[in-house]
C-alpha cells in the first residue's frame, strides 16, 4: 500500500478505537454538547443575548453559545484529545512497537488527523442537531456563510491536530498528559471567548487570548452563526477573518515545524 493507502487504513482504525474510549466519549465528543445544554439552560431565565431594553429581539443563549461550543469541540478534538492520546501511546510503547514496523511517520499522521477530522464532524453534526431539534436554534441558510464554515473549520482543525502531535511531546508519561494538557485547555477556553462573552474580559487578558489560535476559531464561527448585528461586539467592531486565516495558518506552520523537530516513536530521555 501506499503511504497515504496506510494513513487511511490507519484512520479507520484510529477512529474505531476512539468509539472504544468511553471517557474519551465524554471528555471529547459529548461534552460540548453537554456544556451547550448546560449553558442553555442555566442562563435562560437572563432573557435573549443582544434583546432590546423591553426584551424584545435579540437571540437564544443557546444560539449565542453555539459557535462557542463548535470552537472549543475543535480544540478537544485535535489538541487535548491527540496530545493525551499520542502521550500515552508513547508511554505504553505502542509507538516504540509501530517505529519497528514499516509504518511511515506521515502514514500515521495522516491516521490520526483523520481521526480526528471523523470524529469532529460528527461532533459538529450532533451540536447542531440539538441546537436546532431541542432549542430551536435558528443556523444560517446562506450559502455564503456555510462556505465560510468550511475553510474556517477546514483550517481549524488541521491545525488543532498538527499542535495535538507537537504537545503530546511534553507529558514524560501517559500519566500525566491529562495534567499536563487538559488545564491548557480549560484555560484557553475560559480567556477565548467560548464561556464567557470577550468584549467583557480586561483589554490585557483579550491580548493573550489573541495570541492563540482558540479566540479567532470562536471569532471566526461567530461571524457564520450569529446575526450581522452582533459584530459591534467584537474587540475592533469586525470579524476580521483575515486575521482568523493568518493566525491559524502561523500557528499551522509553527505546529508542524514542532512536530517535525520533536517526534520519536521512542523519548530520547527514555
Amino acid at each position: 500500500m501506499t503511504a497515504i493507502g496506510l494513513g487511511m487504513e490507519r484512520a479507520r482504525y484510529e477512529t474505531m478505537m476512539y468509539f472504544r474510549q468511553g471517557d474519551t466519549i465524554f471528555f471529547t465528543f459529548l461534552f460540548p454538547v453537554v456544556m451547550l445544554g448546560i449553558f442553555s439552560v442555566a442562563f435562560q431565565g437572563l432573557g435573549n443575548v443582544g434583546a432590546a431594553p423591553d426584551g424584545s429581539g435579540g437571540i437564544t443563549r443557546a444560539a449565542y453559545y453555539l459557535p462557542g461550543m463548535i470552537a472549543a469541540g475543535i480544540l478537544l478534538s485535535g489538541v487535548q484529545n491527540l496530545a493525551v492520546d499520542i502521550a500515552g501511546e508513547r508511554s505504553d510503547g505502542t509507538l516504540k512497537r509501530l517505529g519497528g514496523t514499516p509504518l511511515p511517520v506521515f502514514s500515521y499522521f495522516l491516521g490520526k488527523m483523520g481521526q480526528v477530522v471523523a470524529t469532529s464532524v460528527l461532533q459538529i453534526g450532533l451540536l447542531l442537531v440539538v441546537a436546532r431539534l431541542a432549542f430551536d436554534v435558528a443556523l444560517p441558510t446562506e450559502p455564503e456563510l456555510w462556505l465560510r464554515f468550511a475553510w474556517i473549520y477546514a483550517l481549524s482543525i488541521i491545525t488543532s491536530a498538527v499542535l495535538g502531535i507537537a504537545l503530546s511531546a511534553v507529558p514524560r508519561t501517559g500519566r500525566s498528559a491529562t495534567a499536563v494538557v487538559i488545564p491548557i485547555v480549560l484555560i484557553l477556553q475560559f480567556i477565548s471567548g467560548v464561556y464567557i462573552p470577550f468584549n467583557v474580559l480586561p483589554d490585557w487578558l483579550q491580548n493573550v487570548a489573541s495570541v492563540f489560535p482558540l479566540k479567532w476559531i470562536a471569532q471566526g464561527l461567530r461571524s457564520v452563526f450569529l446575526p450581522s448585528d452582533f459584530v459591534a461586539q467584537e474587540p475592533n467592531g469586525s470579524w476580521e477573518l483575515g486575521w482568523v486565516a493568518v493566525v491559524l495558518l502561523v500557528w499551522l506552520v509553527g505546529g508542524l515545524i514542532a512536530c517535525r523537530i520533536t517526534f520519536r516513536w521512542i523519548r530520547r530521555d527514555s
